[in-house]
């Protein structure tokens, strides 16, 4: 598990799916409930992917698209 995942996961608000799944790593868990739901994961690593993923969707999200208009002109009157 890189640490930085885990880290951000671990800063994410309680009750998000982050914060779930990070919980359930550190206390050596493979089974997380987050909205309800139940997920039993394979492994710890599978776990580790899984929070991977979102850091990853959630880093792509924050790195919004910028656009640039450029306008050009001949420079000369008609």
């Amino acid at each position: 598990m890189d640490p930085t995942v885990l880290a951000w996961a671990l800063a994410q608000p309680t009750g998000s799916r982050a914060a779930a799944l990070a919980s359930a790593y550190t206390g050596g868990t493979t089974r997380v409930t987050f909205d309800g739901r139940t997920v039993e994961y394979r492994s710890l690593g599978e776990l580790g992917r899984a929070l991977a993923v979102l850091r990853g969707a959630e880093m792509t999200a924050a790195r919004r698209p910028s656009m640039t208009l450029a306008s050009f002109s001949r420079g000369g009157s008609t």
